[in-house]
């Protein structure tokens, strides 16, 4: 609600919007949620703008519910979007929705690639997505849709302490009170974001030296032999980077699982070995020559019957 006042602020005073369209998702997970939902539309259709309610639909999972419905959020959003002719998908994620990001990714063993926090532009599916309010908090969203005759609603799942994000919500004060509060994180989340950038540009400079042709389709082919003498990271980051490009579809492992990667290319370059890792929906090989291999991982055959 604060950033549909927003907006409208931005409409009335001449901004240069295109097309503004609300959508509400609604993700059968508690009943409350289609009320609210008709509020969204009821708001909407108050100041004139094309509403609609997307619905997550089918069952849902028993383990990693929360992971789940941001997907099935994204999907929903960016494929309305796509549907309606809009440009982005605008999200009001606030400062301590960045502030929580940081901290749960903390705690999961993530390097800067994590640490960086939620971008105020990316994509998801190929579709824009932007989030202008990340140095906005909450508090002041929702004063903000009040002061536009809006009524902000606070989803009561936000206090269910089963969830990792709301235990890590809960104790946000106490780490405020020891100074870190969550515009001190977010800041934190900036630097990590430049570290990061400037860790992407050495990997983009390590794979351009080092890249070959490969005429194998989805196959990456590197010469390893100058990859010693360069910064661990680089090597890292240079890897989780093909992995992606390899296997984009590949489950996401935790950072110790690409150092645990790196230290064995590298330990095979240096000694002159063999080897083969998968990793990601990707497989992973090491010529005796240094030749570094990433393709992806084959499809595994069933077993054939006998008798």
């Amino acid at each position: 609600m604060g950033m549909l006042a927003a907006f409208l602020r931005w409409r009335d005073l001449g901004g240069a919007v295109p097309l503004i369209a609300v959508a509400c998702v609604d993700h059968g997970l508690r009943p409350e949620a289609a009320a609210e939902a008709a509020a969204v539309m009821r708001a909407a259709a108050g100041v004139g703008l094309p509403a609609a309610v997307l619905r997550w639909e089918g069952e849902k999972p028993a383990t990693g519910l929360q992971d789940a419905a941001r997907e099935a959020r994204y999907r929903l959003l960016g494929a309305h979007a796509r549907d309606v002719g809009a440009g982005a998908v605008v999200v009001a994620h606030h400062l301590e929705d960045q502030a929580e990001t940081v901290l749960m990714r903390l705690i999961r063993g993530s390097g800067p690639l994590g640490l960086k926090g939620m971008a105020v532009a990316g994509a998801h599916d190929g579709t824009s997505v932007l989030r202008p309010f990340l140095w906005v908090s909450k508090a002041r969203l929702a004063a903000t849709a009040r002061a536009a005759g809006l009524t902000p609603v606070d989803d009561p799942s936000n206090g269910d302490v089963s969830y990792a994000r709301v235990r890590i919500r809960q104790m946000m004060p106490h780490l405020a009170a020891e100074g870190l509060d969550s515009e001190r994180l977010a800041i934190f989340a900036g630097r990590m974001r430049m570290i990061d950038t400037a860790l992407a540009q050495h990997a983009a400079a390590l794979d351009a030296a080092s890249r070959q042709r490969s005429v194998v389709p989805e196959t990456v082919v590197f010469d390893g032999a100058g990859w010693l003498d360069k910064p661990f990271v680089d090597v890292q980051q240079l890897l989780a980077a093909v992995l992606r490009e390899v296997a984009p579809d590949g489950a996401r492992e935790r950072l110790e699982a690409i150092e645990a990667l790196t230290g064995s290319v590298l330990m095979a370059i240096a000694e002159a070995e063999a080897m083969r890792q998968t990793l990601q929906g990707a497989l992973v090989t090491v010529t005796a020559g240094g030749r570094v291999i990433v393709a992806r991982e084959p499809a595994r055959q069933s077993p054939r019957r006998t008798g």
